[in-house]
């Protein structure tokens, strides 16, 4: 903290971090914090051009990145080497906490939304304190507990359950900073004695499919944690089989991170995500208005009062977005489901058409602008197909400008292109070509009717 105030990084001014999973990482997050400054983190898997786009939404002060993912920064921003970062560690005498109240900026996160741009996700001071209903209403953390998380520092899942609530309770954080290799995570639960593993279910397949889990030593694991997307039966029972192990889920999104879970001591009922977590207010509301909360066994919007203290300030200078996701004195982040008579949520997907990629929301209006700037594309929507029971990957369909030519018809070239100005964890991984486009009357893109479209035109 007091190095950054050094180098002129003042309260309230945003710093945005483009590393990877490093303890530098970490520190510079908490300490621009404790300096009153506002921390943007950022995916390691950003091209140049998002993390242009971050750059100027935010207008970011200070950008701190690693040599790997060094890009040219507008006039204006300033640079912090990993020399640079290094030398705050120990070139400082420490500052006292900056003079922040509970309702100040504390730090900034972008998500997809229903628009075609990222948008930010400001969090209050207050944000570290409102997780505590998570500590014993998911995963009973404890301060001899050993976290290991498998994401990413720019995602509030690993934020919060990798890194600020184990720290908050004492416990020990273990992150992963080396190249994708599903085989290592039973290496590091073994060789770091975990006592609590955090992942998407995606990953727990991955694991369970890759690797052999009955030649590692869990004795220490206490159980799983899952959050991100839904936790599919199958993949349930396949991991109690294996490792003995129970797998608690948790349903979440940026704005507020988790506030519905399953936790040690409460029955798991299958194809629920579990309970709202104790202290918290959560309800569900009529999908066409009012502020009633409706009765169990009834679907609606799910909803989380404005009052809880673990909820967003508000979107980054998207006041007309802000608007639209709050209904008198509830928040609604947009997803349908339905309590049952015990109190557990029953999820039925979104209310828009806003994609989960691994855990990541991706808007298909962001993908479709991405796409329709390639030559070969006449017309393009995007939305998300299922390949297996559980399993869904984002599809695009596309209608070629020349169906003729053999290169119109080719999917290769649009994956390519789709790499290089997206993430790859918004990458489409399927080019579906059709003659047009399913509407409605008024023109607009029926996404939901895509996926039954695909029997009929077939795929590339």
């Amino acid at each position: 903290a007091a190095g950054l105030r050094a180098l002129g990084l003042e309260p309230g001014a945003r710093l945005m971090i483009r590393m990877g999973n490093t303890s530098d990482y970490a520190l510079l997050f908490f300490g621009a914090i404790a300096a009153g400054a506002v921390p943007l983190p950022s995916s390691a898997q950003l091209t140049e051009e998002e993390a242009e786009f971050l750059l100027a939404d935010a207008g970011v002060r200070m950008l701190a990145m690693a040599d790997e993912l060094a890009i040219a920064p507008p006039p204006g921003v300033q640079v912090l080497s990993p020399a640079a970062i290094a030398t705050l560690r120990t070139h400082h005498e420490p500052l006292d906490y900056a003079e922040t109240a509970a309702e100040d900026p504390a730090f900034l996160i972008y998500t997809s939304g229903t628009t075609g741009r990222p948008k930010g996700v400001l969090h209050a001071q207050r944000s570290a304190w409102g997780r505590r209903p998570m500590y014993q209403g998911w995963y009973d953390i404890r301060p001899d507990d050993v976290i290991l998380h498998a994401g990413a520092f720019n995602w509030t899942y690993t934020l919060g359950v990798g890194l600020t609530d184990p720290w908050a309770n004492g416990a020990t954080a273990v992150l992963y900073n080396g190249p994708r290799d599903v085989t290592v995570w039973p290496l590091l639960l073994e060789k770091f004695r975990a006592t609590l593993f955090a992942a998407v279910p995606g990953l727990y397949r991955q694991v369970l499919k890759y690797n052999d889990l009955r030649a590692f030593d869990l004795s220490h694991l206490r159980h799983g944690l899952t959050a991100g997307e839904a936790l599919n039966t199958a993949l349930l029972e396949q991991w109690r089989n294996t490792t003995g192990k129970e797998l608690y889920e948790a349903l979440g999104m940026s704005e507020c991170s988790t506030y519905i879970s399953s936790a040690p001591g409460q029955p798991i009922r299958p194809g629920s995500p579990g309970k709202v977590q104790p202290g918290r207010c959560v309800a569900v509301l009529p999908v066409d208005g009012g502020e009633e909360p409706l009765p169990p066994g009834a679907t609606g919007l799910l909803a989380v009062h404005r009052s809880d203290p673990g909820l967003m300030l508000g979107y980054w200078n998207r006041p007309e977005e802000e608007a639209l996701v709050y209904r008198g004195d509830w928040f609604l982040g947009g997803d349908l489901a339905h309590f049952d008579a015990d109190g557990y949520l029953h999820y039925h997907g979104r209310n828009d058409d806003v994609m989960n990629a691994m855990g990541y929301r991706v808007s298909p209006l962001e993908v479709e602008h991405c796409l329709s700037q390639h030559p070969a594309v006449a017309e393009v929507a995007v939305t998300e197909l299922a390949v297996r029971d559980g399993v869904t990957v984002i599809a695009a369909f596309v209608v070629p400008r020349d169906p003729d030519e053999p290169e119109g018809m080719d999917a290769a070239p649009l994956l390519a292109y789709a790499h290089e100005h997206l993430a790859a964890y918004k990458c489409p991984r399927e080019i579906i070509f059709i003659d047009s486009l399913p509407r409605t009357a008024n023109g607009k893109v029926r996404r939901r009717d895509l996926t039954q479209w695909r029997q009929e035109f077939g795929e590339s």
